[in-house]
């Protein structure tokens, strides 16, 4: 029987497996995956330092657990250098491999800021579990971590090194943290809260090089304006690149991301694509409620019975324990406008149409995230 082969081994890649083998034991499931097919969960990736969690202790399982787990065969280390789509094969460094239904769960890359200087070359970015080996291992010694954008990922690592005592200096064009997706007076309490743990920020500013210090031992930091920034670190974390050139080279269609219908299909209707990679009915969403929804029903139209993906609201938690957060963003399309309320300890904000219609909202506070449920019930589905 050719077997369904899946590839990527990440989160996306492998959720689509667990669920799949839970409604079908017999049909062979191939991961081809590029790196070393370890378990872990990435969202833990961004707050594992200050619990003092190692790149080996946030590993689950590796690969040939992965592979006894799921009753799967899984390919570390094995590249796809091509799609065959009438042969339907892979072309592999070491072969071919058949498939009867692809699924693309190929995620993304880090987008790499452009940067002159002698030290570009040192800005570190944490996308995956060898990512987060190399920026702990840098840590070592460091006093100050600058990081490029104040969006989800770099609040997330804001908060999660200066819990750790770490000086943190944190760079975006934009005027507020996480500004694609909080309202003016939600971002700023955000922006307070981790001021009290040392963040400093440098806000509306975009960084133009980095420079190697003459002793070779720290880095600074050029702004287009402002005072430089002496760091010991730079991460970046300036959002992603869903990972869509194997799917181009082969003809299918792409946009943002690989473009698929509610069922997952490409334009091609034996491959599939979900994650971070996917463009669903025009919508990129990478946060983890879409992906492990679209895994579910991937998973069963795969075992045959066709279920198209249906998105509720997904509330996002960004994990900044100094100010706990929610939010529920409203569509790229939706007309209206933010509604924020002070609340005891933080800030409710709505985002409501011109017919009173609730399309989103952000909850700032641990007594204002408490509401996440009742408000994600009065939010019509995005799909």
């Amino acid at each position: 029987m050719t077997p369904i082969v899946i590839a990527g081994s990440g989160l996306a890649g492998l959720a689509v497996a667990r669920e799949f083998r839970r409604l079908d034991a017999a049909t062979p499931v191939v991961v081809v995956t590029a790196d070393d097919g370890v378990s872990y969960s990435k969202p833990m990736l961004s707050n594992a330092l200050a619990a003092g969690r190692t790149a080996a202790q946030l590993a689950s399982a590796d690969a040939v657990q992965v592979a006894a787990q799921l009753g799967i065969e899984l390919r570390p280390w094995t590249r796809i250098a091509a799609i065959d789509r009438d042969a339907r094969l892979l072309r592999l460094a070491t072969g071919t491999l058949a498939y009867g239904r692809l699924v693309l769960a190929l995620g993304a890359d880090p987008r790499r800021p452009v940067l002159a200087g002698d030290g570009a070359d040192a800005v570190l970015t944490v996308n995956d579990l060898a990512g987060y080996a190399v920026f702990r291992a840098a840590l070592a010694g460091a006093r100050r971590v600058a990081i490029l954008g104040a969006g989800l990922i770099g609040c997330e690592f804001a908060n999660d090194l200066a819990a750790t005592g770490l000086g943190v200096d944190v760079v975006d064009i934009a005027p507020h943290p996480l500004g694609r997706l909080l309202p003016p007076r939600a971002a700023a309490a955000l922006r307070q809260a981790l001021d009290a743990t040392g963040v400093a920020w440098h806000l509306g500013r975009t960084p133009r090089a980095v420079h190697r210090r003459a002793d070779g031992h720290r880095l600074i930091v050029e702004l287009d304006h402002g005072p430089a920034i002496e760091t010991d670190l730079v991460l970046s974390a300036i959002g992603l690149a869903p990972r869509i050139a194997l799917a181009a080279a082969a003809g299918l269609a792409t946009g943002r991301g690989i473009r698929t219908d509610r069922l997952l299909r490409s334009s091609d209707p034996a491959i599939f694509a979900l994650g971070d990679c996917a463009e669903v009915e025009g919508l990129s969403l990478p946060f983890v409620m879409p992906l492990m929804t679209c895994a579910r029903a991937l998973a069963r139209t795969l075992a045959g019975t066709p279920t198209p993906v249906a998105y509720p609201a997904m509330p996002v938690v960004v994990k900044t324990p100094a100010l706990p957060v929610v939010v529920s963003p409203p569509p790229a399309a939706a007309q209206g406008a933010w509604q924020e309320d002070d609340t005891a300890d933080g800030i409710a904000a709505r985002f409501v149409g011109a017919d009173d219609t609730l399309h989103g909202f952000a909850l700032v506070g641990a007594a204002a995230v408490a509401r996440k449920a009742a408000l994600a019930r009065e939010v019509p589905a995005w799909l």
